[in-house]
């Protein structure tokens, strides 16, 4: 069985793309699938890069698709054990944090830019980013998820 499509991850793509829908009243994905493991599959194959974390005192990442993957050069075992700080650069921390902290307030923020880096030390600037508060099946918050649709190599 493909990882993306084990009980844990297909959870997690319901509830990133039902959580969307909520802060945004958008639809995530175009034509999403109704059935949790098409959705699944969509999600994962999806040309936007989509990641979440989870709600610990330093959060781990829990989910991130092909194209996420692929940016940050790691595969789904090394992708799902990282804290997500590590995404950006320690100079991009704090502004990183600051707008987590205003997608928690208000649910989601979008429009946000920003320098990222990968796990061989590639640096990609991110553009139009959407960050949002993942809620589970009874509206609890469990941690927050991103897409960008443009990125580019500096």
């Amino acid at each position: 069985m493909e990882f993306w499509l084990e009980p844990r991850a297909i959870q997690q793509a319901r509830r990133i793309c039902a959580s969307f829908q909520h802060w945004t009243g958008r639809s995530l994905l175009p034509n999403p699938a109704q059935d949790e493991g098409r959705l699944a599959q969509q999600l994962f194959h999806w040309s936007q890069p989509v990641l979440s974390h989870g709600c610990e005192a330093d959060p781990i990442l829990n989910y991130g698709n092909q194209a996420a993957l692929t940016l940050w050069e790691l595969s789904w075992s090394e992708f799902v054990q990282l804290p997500s700080r590590l995404t950006a650069e320690p100079m991009a921390q704090a502004e990183r944090a600051h707008l987590l902290a205003q997608a928690a307030r208000q649910g989601y923020a979008n429009n946000y830019s920003g320098v990222r880096i990968s796990r061989t030390g590639r640096r990609f600037r991110i553009e139009n980013a959407w960050i949002w508060t993942v809620l589970d099946e009874a509206g609890t918050p469990v941690g927050q998820a991103a897409t960008f649709d443009q990125w580019q190599f500096l």
